[in-house]
């Protein structure tokens, strides 16, 4: 049993993670400010007496004792990240400094979420840990893009000047219950389209590509990383990298749903990559990882969460 802290850990991803890892038979200290995340994703978790939830911005310093650190803390979605850009910068750079001083202070070993976002709008495909990546440093999603790169070079220094036990894992588009139906994300902005009735919004063409992991598969990811040899910190990319066009995905979505929402095409954003798609051969090497799960398996499991949601 051990003693562990999940920043986010009442976002998406965040209660999966403390749900699996109360299973688990761990003491869980679960921290949120609630930007993104809800009480209500482990409201089922609270009379779990290894299960901690506490309301906490990781832009400030939190002093616990913990053996293990999960940093999950800052929002994903470009609308989410976008609305206050400043304060998503800093909750990367400074959560990341704040939550590593912790696991130096502690002797924790600490696992960053990182994303495939560092890679940018991508000229090497699939995109391997190797490649450098091609990111604007002054556009819209750069608070983002650039706050998760400048917090990998802060773990990896840590480790280097402090010998400090550190993973990262970059993580590639997932999806499943507990999603945000507003956060803007290509899933749940299809699947609550198709179940409202509303016209399918789809961005450019529709040819540009995603691969899409479900959580299950990308929460077993997280814990086999964590619980890998000492001394191999990544990074680590971690997703599907079965590649769908967003037009395969609204076509698949408007099947599963029976719904008779019409496609409409819009703009595409600035610096929205054309293609993502993980190259997971050394998840597959070092954490013998990888998805199990059908994406159409994964989106009847999102739609009968959102059907709860928007009840329909």
């Amino acid at each position: 049993m051990k003693k562990i802290l999940v920043t986010g850990g009442a976002g998406f991803l965040g209660s999966h993670l403390c749900e699996r890892l109360v299973d688990g038979g761990n003491d869980v200290l679960c921290v949120d400010n609630y930007f993104t995340g809800s009480r209500q994703n482990v409201i089922h978790l609270l009379g779990n007496p290894r299960f901690e939830l506490l309301r906490h911005d990781v832009t400030f310093p939190l002093y616990v004792e913990v053996d293990q650190i999960y940093n999950l803390a800052c929002p994903a979605s470009p609308i989410h990240y976008q609305f206050d850009p400043v304060q998503t910068t800093k909750t990367s750079v400074h959560g990341a400094i704040n939550m590593l001083g912790l696991a130096k202070r502690v002797g924790a070993r600490i696992l960053q979420a990182s994303t495939s976002e560092v890679y940018g709008d991508p000229e090497v495909h699939p995109q391997i840990e190797a490649y450098w990546g091609r990111v604007n440093p002054i556009g819209p999603r750069s608070c983002y893009d650039e706050g998760k790169r400048c917090a990998e070079t802060l773990f990896f220094d840590y480790q280097r000047q402090h010998h400090l036990d550190i993973k990262v894992v970059r993580i590639f588009n997932t999806y499943g219950p507990r999603m945000h139906p507003n956060d803007g994300r290509v899933v749940s902005n299809f699947i609550v389209q198709a179940l409202s009735g509303e016209e399918i919004t789809i961005y450019g063409d529709g040819s540009q590509t995603r691969s899409f992991c479900y959580v299950d598969d990308m929460i077993e990811g997280f814990e086999r990383m964590m619980d890998s040899e000492s001394g191999f910190a990544g990074p680590v990319n971690m997703g599907n990298p079965n590649e769908f066009t967003m037009l395969e995905l609204a076509e698949t979505i408007l099947r599963l749903t029976a719904s008779k929402s019409k496609l409409t095409f819009k703009p595409l954003p600035a610096d929205d990559p054309k293609q993502r798609q993980p190259n997971i051969a050394l998840a597959k090497e070092k954490l013998r990882w990888e998805p199990t799960v059908r994406l159409e398996d994964g989106l009847r499991e999102t739609i009968t969460y959102f059907r709860k949601c928007l009840n329909v």
